[in-house]
């Protein structure tokens, strides 16, 4: 796959088209555009590529993220386009709504990828979703989801075919099964891990049963929702059981009999599951088909023969109570080519790779052209049609080769005459970038999400707050070593299975040599888990010799830090494994072997992913509480803030290289809603109040724990998580009744998946009811307390005043959101104030009504003249708790980006100097293109500026002196405030120009400036 490497190269495209035809010259693409770019110079030649060359990808301006569900289906998206068309958003973001598993919450188990999901609508109100999204001059981005699909069940027909045929299906090599694990018995077959109990007290309790479909000839074995089909060629265990008596019944010379005799035999002379001939496997899937229609046929035509399959039925099925009666059935279901198994077995003996360790999400082999093929037949179409503008592609950690698929999905979409926007869902460890080659444009901004929140937590109190944290805990906690060990962990439980299989596929590569086949089974698995235990970043991207610095630079340090740590007495294993890992243990070896050792590291690539993320995301970031909002998808607790140079570093790199990346500050996995982390953040200001507050706290909620196992619960570690929850998600103003009654729930469902997150005390697999009792009595007792009570009366005041700073955080962060370069999305709802936990307390139902009235009430500021609406803007910060505040902003910013697009999709970022004494309280940028500038004036760390006074950030009383640097001042330029359309006036300030803060912020407590120079002005 060629891809471009400079500007250059882009040119001599042009210049190859502009020599070939005389059609009109290509435009030249941006060259940070990378999906743009790989339409030019992807596979075949240059000069294919520059004579057919689609439309550049509508680029969004924002984008709107809808959860569709039953619940919320595209009808009831038809009905708020015209609210989001106001609100200025240019594309509606949707969740995956492909044919998911019946009753699926978030559509990521997809069961059909080529029909819609029936419980959100047919394909005629999809269309009409479609057309009026385009009446509205608004496009669409789709979830993809080309990981896995959801199995189990018994709905999806590719996985049933599977457990029918074994590796005889032809959806065999869809799935990613090692079909040879280290467990012989279980050659040749699926493990299920579906029973709720070890499987012979299952079978005896007669949970398991055999059925028979009459109308399609099929005999299925059920377990509730679960649906196992039976091999066809061991239907004769069943057809021929006590064929002596059918014989009698029908008598020898019966015609009915000879046809069933002689179809039991055609069902035993089917071609084997294991069959590798591709001719026999095909004679196999169309005889079976033809032998059941077949069955079908003699028992609809025979009621001698209904009867009597009725009767074997009953005999497989047995008899609760006695064991012995469940033989039969025993003998036919270990016959079959899969093994049903406990639950709890998955970790362990689990063969098919998984999405994480959700045994009902099968990772499917898209580096398989088949599949590929198989499972984009309707997103091409709907791009094709132009119903897709956008692909937001889920998880490609997960995938065997990621850039390969997007190099493959372009092509594909090339190929209908349409270049979506692509952007990746990926997760990026702190100083990692995105692969410059992926044609792509961007990540979906979990880095940016992290970066936006660091800037709002003061660095410089980063070893306070640790100090406090391991006082208040009595345990100082190290990071490094609490991510090593839950890792750990990881491979120990929940993906010990995976980690089987990798270490069974090293072991055949150690085997292969004379100089390393004295490595042990135990010992390399060792190594192995190790090494992804020390493994840096969430994975590699090996896929050819060609192992890049980066991907070598992670391997080299995991291999160190896994030496440093192993206790082996034999080092020269881990060099072994590094040697496996970069390629280089095949250098001068046969091809046979490279291959072997290239599939070992690709798969080692997708191992580390999931090992990262639940030992990181879900283990580590619920145990490591020093401040709560930096416990994030993407983030990295250790990570204290970032400083403001660093964020401005960060916005300048994204311009040039990743312009259209996504932005998002909440999204359906963040662990906590952009504005709990506003409100959390103040935290990171006042650590010497912090620290009183929670010792009054502690003090006086002591005689509220219970002792469970001789430990007092809640532990001091849950105790302090307790608290900066309830602080980040207490209700706005005062709540009544029926809303405390709501949190209690909400609170209660979150504090549980917390501590089992944790796997300290309880857990998913063993859960500790006694300790989440006691947990959930602490909290609900502290949310019910009275006004007076000790606690409250000192956790109420202190609340509030968090809950008003972080309002303030909130409307900084909204604005630069919407102003750095990248394209903002907006997750459902969060245009208000939302005081969301992670799912699926932030699916919950959003009141667009209510918002579209508060939008309407926006929109009479529309009709004032300046100073009328700068007195109701400033009204508006007197009722900050309604949202309109915050809907402002997102109103505002999203039609400047509508009115000067070319500003934020093209424009270049300037930091801009701030002064004065307030200087470190400020953020400022401006985004130029051409002769237009806006200028972002964002405030941070309120927490100092504004003291204990309960009053606004506005005007000079606030600000004083403190000023931001115009370095493009000229004497023509008009300076308006978008919000209040209020002219500005620059001051000179020695030989420079400047904005006084007072003046911009006078009435709102953010800034958002636009001018327009003559066209005589050189504007940089």
């Amino acid at each position: 796959m060629k891809q471009p490497k400079t500007l250059a190269n882009l040119t001599a495209c042009h210049e190859i088209a502009d020599k070939s035809t005389s059609a009109e010259p290509v435009t030249p693409l941006a060259p940070q555009d990378n999906a743009s770019r790989w339409l030019l110079t992807g596979e075949g030649s240059e000069r294919e590529q520059a004579l057919f060359q689609p439309p550049a990808p509508r680029i969004p301006l924002s984008t709107y993220r809808l959860q569709f569900n039953r619940d919320f289906t595209f009808n009831q998206a038809r009905e708020i386009i015209p609210y989001l068309r106001e609100l200025g958003i240019s594309h509606l973001y949707a969740s995956p709504y492909l044919k998911a598993r019946p009753g699926s919450r978030h559509g990521y188990d997809i069961i059909d990828h080529n029909a819609l999901n029936p419980e959100i609508g047919t394909y005629q109100e999809f269309e009409q979703l479609c057309a009026t999204l385009a009446e509205h001059g608004m496009g669409q981005i789709l979830d993809v989801v080309p990981n896995h699909m959801g199995v189990q069940g018994g709905d999806n027909n590719w996985w049933l075919d599977v457990l029918e045929n074994g590796q005889a299906s032809e959806y065999a090599g869809f799935f990613d099964i090692d079909w040879t694990p280290i467990k012989a018995k279980l050659h040749g077959k699926v493990l299920l891990p579906v029973l709720g109990n070890a499987y012979g007290a299952v079978l005896d309790n007669a949970e398991l049963q055999l059925r028979f479909d009459a109308e399609h000839g099929e005999f299925v074995i059920y377990y509730y929702e679960h649906h196992f089909p039976v091999d066809p060629a061991q239907y004769p265990q069943i057809l021929a059981h006590r064929i002596e008596s059918l014989s009698t019944q029908l008598g020898q010379d019966n015609p009915l009999l000879m046809e069933y005799q002689s179809l039991v035999t055609a069902f035993r002379n089917l071609p084997p599951r294991d069959e590798d001939s591709s001719e026999r496997q095909l004679e196999r899937r169309r005889d079976k088909e033809v032998y059941k229609r077949h069955l079908a046929g003699l028992v609809a035509q025979s009621s001698d023969i209904a009867l009597f399959l009725e009767e074997n039925l009953q005999l497989f099925n047995g008899t609760a109570g006695e064991p012995s009666s469940f033989d039969l059935l025993h003998n036919l279901i270990k016959a079959q080519a899969y093994r049903l198994a406990f639950w709890r077995v998955a970790s362990d003996e689990i063969n098919y790779r998984r999405f994480f360790d959700i045994n009902d999400l099968a990772g499917l082999r898209m580096e398989n052209d088949e599949v590929f093929d198989a499972t984009h037949q309707l997103v091409l179409r709907l791009v094709q049609e132009g119903k897709l503008d956008g692909l937001r592609l889920d998880h490609p950690d997960g995938l065997y080769n990621p850039e390969a698929y997007f190099c493959k999905l372009v092509e594909q979409c090339r190929q209908t005459g349409h270049s979506p926007y692509l952007v990746v869902e990926k997760i990026l460890a702190v100083r990692e970038d995105l692969r410059s080659s992926w044609p792509v444009q961007g990540t979906t901004g979990y880095e940016f999400t992290n970066l936006l929140n660091g800037l709002f937590v003061a660095t410089s109190n980063a070893e306070r707050m640790t100090r406090l944290y391991n006082s208040f805990i009595g345990a100082r906690i190290d990071f490094d070593d609490l991510l090593y060990r839950s890792k750990k962990l990881i491979m120990k439980t929940a993906l010990a299975g995976e980690l089987n299989v990798l270490s069974n596929q090293l072991s055949k590569i150690a085997e292969a040599d004379r100089h390393t086949c004295d490595y042990t089974e135990n010992g390399l698995r060792r190594a192995l888990a190790e090494i992804v235990a020390c493994f840096p970043v969430y994975r590699g991207y090996i896929s050819t010799r060609d192992v890049v610095p980066e991907d070598r630079r992670n391997i080299e340090q995991a291999t160190a830090a896994a030496k440093r740590r192993s206790t082996t007495a034999d080092p020269s294993i881990f060099d072994f494994l590094r040697n496996v890992l970069t390629l280089s243990a095949a250098d001068r070896k046969s091809p046979a072997y490279y291959q072997q050792v290239l599939t070992f590291a690709m798969k080692f690539q997708q191992f580390t992913s999931p090992v990262m993320a639940k030992g990181l995301e879900d283990t580590s970031a619920y145990i490591y509480h020093r401040l709560l909002s930096l416990n994030e998808v993407g983030g990295d607790p250790r990570q204290f803030g970032v400083t403001r140079s660093a964020f401005h570093r960060a916005n300048q790199a994204r311009a040039e290289h990743w312009p259209h990346a996504m932005l998002a500050t909440s999204t359906h996995d963040t662990k906590r809603s952009e504005d709990v982390r506003a409100r959390l953040n103040v935290l990171s200001e006042i650590p010497a109040a912090w620290r009183l507050a929670l010792r009054h706290w502690s003090h006086a909620n002591q005689s509220l724990k219970h002792t469970v196992d001789g430990m007092l619960v809640p532990t001091v570690n849950d105790e302090y998580f307790i608290y900066q929850t309830l602080l980040g998600i207490w209700p706005q103003g005062k709540p009544d009744k029926n809303e405390m009654a709501s949190f209690s729930v909400r609170i209660a469902e979150y504090l549980v998946k917390a501590v089992r997150e944790a796997k300290v005390h309880t857990s998913w697999i063993n859960p500790n009811t006694a300790y989440e009792n006691a947990i959930l009595t602490f909290t609900d007792t502290l949310i019910n307390s009275p006004p007076e009570s000790a606690f409250m009366s000192d956790f109420q005041p202190f609340q509030r005043r968090i809950a008003r700073l972080g309002l303030f955080n909130s409307l900084s962060q909204t604005l630069i959101k919407l102003t750095v370069p990248g394209v903002p999305d907006i997750y459902q709802g969060c245009e208000l104030w939302d005081f969301s936990l992670v799912d699926p307390d932030n699916r919950r139902p959003v009141d667009f009504g209510y918002r579209q009235t508060l939008l309407d009430t926006l929109r009479t500021l529309d009709t004032l003249e300046s100073q009328q609406r700068s007195a109701e803007v400033r009204a508006l910060c007197d009722k900050l708790e309604d949202g309109l505040p915050k809907l402002l902003v997102v109103r505002t910013a999203l039609a400047l980006r509508e009115r000067w697009s070319e500003v934020f999709l093209q424009g270049s970022y300037l930091p801009l100097a701030v002064k004065g004494e307030h200087a470190a309280h400020l953020c400022a940028y401006a985004r130029i293109a051409g002769g237009r500038t806006v200028i972002t004036v964002a405030p941070r760390f309120f927490s100092q500026l504004l003291g204990e006074a309960d009053k606004l950030p506005l005007g000079e009383k606030i600000w004083g002196n403190t000023t931001v640097d115009l370095p493009f001042y000229h004497r023509d330029n008009q300076y308006s405030c978008a919000f209040t359309e209020k002219v500005l006036k620059p001051h000179q300030r020695g030989s420079g120009w400047c904005l006084p803060v007072a003046q911009v912020l006078a009435e709102f407590p953010v800034g958002l400036i636009s001018f327009e120079a003559r066209m005589d002005e050189n504007v940089h």
